[in-house]
């Protein structure tokens, strides 16, 4: 027997200085066919025609999507449109004042920047869902949600108005689309805390404990919230997706989306994984939603938005997400100081830290971040891991300056006040070095231009050395040599998947995608290379069988020593009184 569901009705009513009205109406009819249905109704149409559009990405995740590839069937009741480019369809009214539009959207992938609809859920991200009139995204709406007969829950940040079951208030379409919207029949919980009132919406089964999910989260947000003394919202949402393979999280204005392994929630390293993702996504709703470049809102849907900055938006935040996790005392500081090392080794041990300035990976986030190949570490640098390492010095060389009486939470709230609350705006570049430098009571403009905008590396010794702490590298003088590739077992085949710029590898012309059959006459596989390469040192040539295209080739190569890192910082046995005074107020003990 076909089971045919309750429509789920998405209603949006607005009023322009024309009067205008837009409603939505989203329906499933099949829900384990992927397919969402959409009906646009507009009234009061003033226009002979109106252009109606597809974002092509998701503001959180700087990749342009192309949204419109999962649209299907649009039409309209008037029967008169036509396409005019890539996201835009021109609609004519044909002298009406009310036109109906309507599409299909294929929605399969479960992440937390796309819609995905199956015969279990629903979750709605917005961009990849709803259209919006061209020039007409300010209009206030409302929306209206009537679930499949044997669905019973929907949890979303909007809020709900009086008197009707599922209908929300919307602002704005940036509301509408910031708003991720969770449906089934999920588990829920609340909790208070800053006090703000917190609803969760948990999807999928895993290991994890409501209760001690209540508290653990609490000391988070609340550990947050101190950071600037204030918390924009009376109620946040938390969605989490319980899944075989958790792929991390979306800030949005209000709420968040999680995805996480299911069976991540036991005590230790996963789960300490799992509260640092929650401190990052949560500790997104000051900076980037509200504290943000300029470049970063009001959104162009329809291209990119370019700024120099996600650094700032993403390195700040994971700079936060750890250190707030010693400070609610998740972490002691022996913890925090190794994790801190280790961010350091990986930035440092990338190729693409000596070529690319993080201002630029922010820029070509575009095309570079989200588009990684076999060269990508030669060649490029992650603004999360290194732009936490701008934030860790920034916060190290503020404390320094001012006797310890301000550190990097200081600069925060600067930008808080002045550029969300008082000016309700984003800021330049230029305003940011601004903040800082005011804060730091110095000009830091060989900083900014060498370290941030340039590849110097980061002073560590100087800026650990503030608060009393040595940084050592434990793999200098080891004599050992390294090869320069990394591998994978292809059936039995090793193959060459990267090179390393600068290693011995990269210089004598082994390949990406070399069969790798035997060192010296040696046959080798995967877990055997590393240690026939221990066998030699610096200096020795040896011959490397290999199999490209098919050919059978000899690759001599002369090995070097491995200029790779490995970090450890530690307090030093004699701290001066200020020396002290720093550590006491970086690391909260």
């Amino acid at each position: 027997m076909r089971f045919i569901p309750l429509i789920l009705l998405v209603f949006v009513a607005s009023a322009s200085s024309f009067g205008q009205t837009i409603g939505y109406q989203l329906s499933m009819p099949e829900p384990h066919t992927h397919y969402f249905h959409v009906d646009i109704k507009i009234d009061e149409l003033k226009d002979d025609s109106i252009d109606v559009k597809m974002p092509v990405w998701a503001p959180g995740s700087y990749l342009v999507r192309e949204f419109s590839k999962n649209v299907e069937n649009f039409n309209t009741d008037k029967g008169n449109f036509k396409l005019i480019n890539k996201n835009t369809w021109r609609v004519y009214s044909k002298g009406s004042s009310t036109i109906t539009i309507s599409y299909d959207v294929y929605a399969f992938e479960m992440s937390v920047r796309t819609s995905f609809l199956d015969a279990s859920h629903s979750y709605v991200n917005g961009t990849s869902l709803f259209m919006y009139l061209d020039g007409k995204k300010n209009l206030s709406s409302t929306l209206e949600i009537t679930l499949p007969v044997d669905w019973k829950k929907i949890t979303t940040s909007l809020e709900r108005t009086s008197g009707k079951t599922f209908t929300y208030k919307v602002p704005n379409y940036d509301i509408l689309v910031d708003s991720p919207i969770e449906m089934g029949n999920h588990q829920e919980f609340e909790f208070e805390a800053s006090g703000v009132k917190h609803n969760v919406a948990l999807y999928g089964e895993g290991n994890f404990n409501i209760e001690l999910l209540k508290t653990d989260m609490a000391k988070i947000i609340e550990a947050c919230t101190d950071v600037f003394g204030q918390n924009p919202n009376k109620e946040y949402t938390f969605i989490i997706h319980n899944l075989t393979h958790g792929s991390g999280g979306l800030e949005h204005l209000s709420s968040t989306t999680l995805q996480v392994n299911r069976w991540g929630y036991e005590s230790g390293r996963k789960y300490e994984r799992f509260l640092s993702l929650v401190a990052h996504e949560y500790f997104h709703l000051w900076n980037v939603k509200r504290i943000r470049p300029i470049a970063l809102g009001p959104f162009d849907y329809d291209s990119e938005n370019y700024t120099n900055l996600l650094w700032l938006c993403e390195g700040f935040t994971s700079y936060y997400d750890e250190l707030l996790l010693k400070r609610a005392g998740y972490y002691d500081a022996d913890k925090y100081l190794s994790k801190l090392a280790s961010t350091i080794s990986r930035v440092e041990n990338q190729p693409g830290n000596k070529v690319q300035p993080v201002t630029e990976a922010s820029f070509h986030a575009w095309i570079k971040a989200y588009r990684s190949n076999e060269n990508s570490r030669n060649t490029t640098i992650s603004y999360y891991p290194k732009g936490a390492l701008l934030a860790n010095a920034l916060d190290l060389i503020i404390l320094e300056n001012t006797n310890a009486e301000k550190n990097l939470d200081d600069v925060l709230k600067l930008l808080w006040d002045e550029y969300y609350k008082k000016q309700n705006r984003g800021f330049t570049d230029l305003e940011f070095q601004t903040a800082v430098e005011q804060v730091a009571g110095k000009k830091l403009g060989d900083f900014f231009q060498n370290t941030v905008a340039g590849i110097k590396t980061i002073d560590y010794t100087t800026y650990f050395g503030y608060a009393g702490c040595e940084i050592t590298n434990t793999k200098e003088g080891s004599g050992n040599v390294r090869l320069g590739v990394n591998t994978s077992d292809k059936n039995g085949r090793l193959i060459v998947t990267s090179v390393v710029r600068e290693t011995a590898a990269y210089k004598y012309g082994l390949n990406v995608n070399d069969e790798i059959i035997a060192i010296n006459g040696y046959r080798t596989v995967d877990n055997e290379l590393s240690t026939l390469i221990d066998n030699y040192k610096a200096g020795d040539k040896i011959n490397i069988t290999i199999s490209r295209d098919g050919i059978i080739k000899i690759i001599s190569v002369t090995l070097a020593n491995d200029t790779s890192v490995k970090y450890e910082i530690v307090p030093i046995e004699n701290p001066t009184d200020k020396q002290k005074k720093i550590y006491k107020k970086w690391l909260s003990e």
